[in-house]
């Protein structure tokens, strides 16, 4: 090889740069970081879907003791407050009996909604929303004659009284609740308690 080709291979040598994978590597994770970081602000600025439901009603601050006595509760159907330690089997049930609210109330503790009619609900509405319960974990359906709407949905805290099964809240609703964040005792059974109303 000539001086010069020897001279022009050392330049060219000199002058290919190495690729800056350190660099790279930083600016990517900072990018990623940036995104995570604006997706979360996303997230939290925006409305919670229990924020987005029309007539929702929420009382705090409910007690979870157990007795074996009736309890005045202060709504009807309750939603929350002390009850019986069975709970009332919420996998997904039709009951076509009125409950015992003790019982329910405690299914409602472990994360359960627990739709109600009054007695007199057309049969189609009825079905309807029968359909969603059994399709649907942790939840329990019920007559109830004491309440003031044709349907109530109720999580522990939480209630919603409708005028007719066809209302899109209730889809919401059960989203929101069925296993929520309100939920007292996270992942304890919907099973393998009491059974019949």
């Amino acid at each position: 090889m000539s001086k010069s080709a020897r001279n022009r291979a050392q330049r060219s040598v000199l002058n290919q740069r190495q690729v800056p994978w350190g660099s790279i590597a930083f600016f990517t994770v900072v990018g990623l970081v940036a995104v995570v970081a604006i997706g979360f602000a996303f997230v939290q600025s925006r409305p919670s879907s229990a924020a987005s439901i029309e007539g929702l009603v929420e009382k705090d601050g409910l007690k979870q003791g157990h007795t074996t006595n009736p309890v005045q509760y202060d709504t009807t159907p309750p939603m929350g407050g002390d009850h019986d330690p069975m709970w009332q089997n919420c996998d997904g049930r039709v009951y076509d009996r009125e409950l015992r609210a003790e019982n329910a109330v405690h299914s409602l503790e472990h994360g359960a909604v627990w739709i109600t009619y009054k007695p007199g609900l057309p049969p189609d509405q009825i079905e309807k929303l029968s359909g969603k319960v059994e399709n649907t974990d942790y939840t329990l359906m019920s007559p109830h004659s004491g309440q003031d709407s044709p349907v109530v949905l109720t999580a522990w805290g939480k209630q919603l009284k409708l005028q007719n099964a066809s209302d899109a809240r209730v889809d919401t609703f059960l989203r929101t609740y069925v296993k929520g964040k309100q939920t007292p005792e996270p992942g304890a059974a919907c099973n393998g308690a009491k059974n019949t109303p």
